[in-house]
């Protein structure tokens, strides 16, 4: 198989699937269909490209009976999203409000790059520089005299990586690729982004809910059991107190204040997802701390008690959606069957909460509700999981 053919997978979720996955039906045959990327139904090209998807960000096992040229296809685009992940952090690690959204990152490259050979990390950190500029800044700082002991202030410049619009991202990309992306290319990125993040509100509207009464943006160690470690009991602990202190949602943030210019940056990022909603978001959350539902858990994982500070990235918790997050787990089945285990997480596709035991749940449960606490029975979630990187001693 092609490269050029393999493209057709890529494609499939284009205005042209029906015609493109009847090709790409022919090019693989019904058992690379069906056996490869685990579709038991004939539902036409776009069926199997999500599959496709889900076996490139996911993983997925085959048999022998799929083409070798097929399995080197999907291992060379999870090299490509490794490294850019690896890329996407080094950014991140100097930018600020957030960074570059690593799904939106790898969407892309999917959609204009499969079939391609896996990048090496310099060119997986060319196509990432696609999505940001490096921008000088400067800040107040202050200076003290060693001689006087005199405090004075001045202002000092820094660089920061910030990250680009939209418009800006895929001309960069179509100038490194040396390409044209085409609006096909831009709708396949929004469904390939839209399908492993889920939606703005993919908490859903079903059950009740109960709000914190405690409003408060200070972070508090002292609640910790065991503030050394990552572990279960901590975890609960950690999520009631976001939610009796009134966080708000945010799509994309994880747990800081919302200011201004963090406000803007993610409406930079996510132009849909926070933009669309940014009349809410001001009225609701602006001021506060907001996090999205995955971005809950990951506050956790990111959270120094020492300086009472959420640092990205930190503590061995990578920056994943809530479905990547379910797939990575070692331990889950269907809520049917949960455990009463507090701290574990209770999934259902695009969106992730903590149950807290008693049949409750703590969940970022969209930007109309910010963190609520919900009943495990009303919600729909579908599986339980131990989360990865949380000790459950």
């Amino acid at each position: 198989m092609t490269a050029a053919l393999a493209k057709l997978g890529a494609a499939a979720l284009s205005d042209n699937r029906e015609t493109i996955g009847w090709l790409l039906a022919a090019v693989l045959s019904p058992i690379i269909l069906v056996t490869a990327v685990l579709c038991s139904v004939g539902g036409g090209g776009e069926a199997h490209n999500k599959a496709a998807i889900s076996a490139c960000f996911y993983g997925v096992s085959y048999t022998e009976q799929v083409p070798r040229e097929f399995r080197e296809h999907i291992a060379d685009m999870q090299t490509a999203f490794s490294r850019l992940d690896s890329a996407i952090q080094t950014v991140n690690e100097n930018a600020e409000d957030g960074g570059l959204d690593a799904t939106r990152v790898k969407a892309a490259f999917y959609a204009l790059c499969f079939g391609e050979d896996a990048p090496s990390r310099r060119e997986a950190a060319q196509f990432a520089s696609c999505f940001y500029t490096t921008e000088t800044r400067t800040r107040t700082v202050e200076v003290t005299d060693d001689g006087t002991g005199e405090t004075t202030t001045e202002e000092e410049e820094y660089t920061v990586n910030v990250p680009v619009s939209t418009e800006t991202a895929y001309a960069n990309a179509a100038a490194l690729l040396e390409r044209e992306v085409t609006d096909d290319d831009r709708g396949n990125v929004e469904k390939i982004y839209a399908m492993i993040a889920g939606t703005a509100d993919s908490g859903g509207s079903g059950g009740s809910w109960l709000r914190g009464a405690d409003p408060r943006v200070e972070l508090d160690a002292s609640v910790l059991t065991n503030p050394g470690t990552k572990n279960a009991a901590d975890l609960v602990v950690y999520v009631e107190y976001a939610w009796r202190s009134g966080w708000g949602y945010v799509w994309g943030s994880y747990g800081n204040v919302l200011t201004e210019a963090s406000l803007q940056s993610l409406i930079r990022q996510y132009p849909e997802m926070v933009g669309g909603f940014e009349s809410v978001i001001r009225a609701k959350w602006l001021g506060g701390r907001t996090t999205d539902c995955v971005g809950l858990i990951k506050s956790y994982g990111w959270f120094d008690p020492d300086v009472l500070t959420i640092r990205y990235g930190t503590n061995g918790m990578p920056d994943v959606t809530a479905n990547a997050m379910y797939h990575a787990a070692t331990e889950s089945g269907p809520v049917s069957m949960m455990p009463e285990i507090p701290g574990l997480a209770v999934w259902k596709d695009g969106h992730i909460g903590v149950y807290v035991g008693g049949g409750d749940v703590v969940e970022a449960s969209g930007t109309s509700k910010g963190v609520v606490k919900t009943k495990l029975a009303e919600r729909g979630f579908t599986h339980w999981l131990k989360i990865p990187y949380i000790s459950y001693d």
